[in-house]
């Protein structure tokens, strides 16, 4: 497996939209997309990168500076997180602390910012709404009529469809969702060769050829890593379920032995009896 000499892997997704020879072109491309402008590649663009991330062991967010813009693109191929206001909140904010002179903001006069927008692809294999927006004003404890502090994440499915008009207008988007399609396809038809089948297939039909040609190794552990990274995610979700299932029955059982030896007290059985029958302490039993 190829070795980064940073921390975190890149998926996919953020080698294609940000990191590329091609990066640049492709980003423009859904840049151009989502704003209906022309930029051309002799527009101005800045990468910006943190070192903590949108996942605990994966690059998988673009941050782009481009037209007094920051950009943040996020891929999501599971269930979206409603969290992801208050997680691009805390994003943005260290991105500005990283492009502004930090004494900016102690001057009189008005600094400004860019404007920042944030995007989340969805591609998971859930059913989903082909547009969703969340606000951080929705996680408020208490409903403001006008929300002092607000983010809004545009959400989007591009699970590949021939109707959307996202892909129709971005054409290295929709051959990536093409690609990841089928190395679904492929990988539940054949689990060890299904990324490999996946890439051969999409060079014979012009999916990303030029892309996948000339990185089939990199892409190939890209793809294996996201797959041992979900595989991680699903576990410990399953663990974090099993152990508040344990915990709640847990809780029940202690909850009845309580219950228990306030009927054994009531009925005058002595302290020691209850103990040795629900296996209270003594002193939990004393004070009931």
């Amino acid at each position: 497996m190829v070795k980064h000499n940073r921390r975190y892997k890149d998926s996919v997704f953020v080698d294609f939209f940000g990191e590329d020879k091609n990066a640049k072109e492709n980003f423009l491309s859904l840049y151009n997309a989502l704003h209906g402008t022309h930029l051309d590649c002799s527009a101005e663009l800045k990468r910006l990168r943190l070192e903590q991330v949108m996942y605990m062991t994966f690059y998988n967010d673009v941050a782009r500076l481009v037209d007094d813009k920051i950009i943040i693109l996020v891929e999501h191929q599971s269930t979206i997180n409603r969290n992801m206001p208050l997680r691009c909140l805390q994003y943005v904010v260290r991105l500005y602390e990283q492009i502004q002179d930090p004494r900016a903001k102690y001057y009189r006069t008005l600094q400004k910012i860019p404007t920042p927008e944030f995007y989340v692809f969805y591609n998971g294999k859930e059913e989903y709404s082909e547009n969703v927006t969340l606000r951080l004003s929705d996680a408020f404890m208490t409903a403001p009529v006008r929300p002092n502090l607000e983010l809004i994440v545009s959400v989007m499915n591009i699970n590949y469809n021939k109707s959307s008009r996202l892909l129709d207008a971005c054409k290295p988007l929709k051959e990536y969702t093409l690609f990841i399609d089928a190395v679904r396809r492929h990988t539940k038809l054949d689990p060890e060769n299904g990324f490999k089948n996946a890439v051969k297939k999409c060079i014979q039909n012009d999916i990303l050829r030029e892309y996948l040609q000339r990185k089939s190794r990199e892409v190939i552990n890209m793809l294996l890593s996201e797959y041992d990274y979900d595989v991680d995610i699903a576990v410990q979700r399953e663990e974090e379920r099993a152990l508040a299932l344990q915990e709640g029955e847990a809780r029940g059982s202690h909850q009845k032995a309580l219950e228990d030896a306030q009927n054994f007290k009531r009925l005058g059985v002595s302290i020691s009896i209850i103990t040795e029958a629900t296996g209270l302490t003594k002193e939990e039993v004393e004070k009931l």
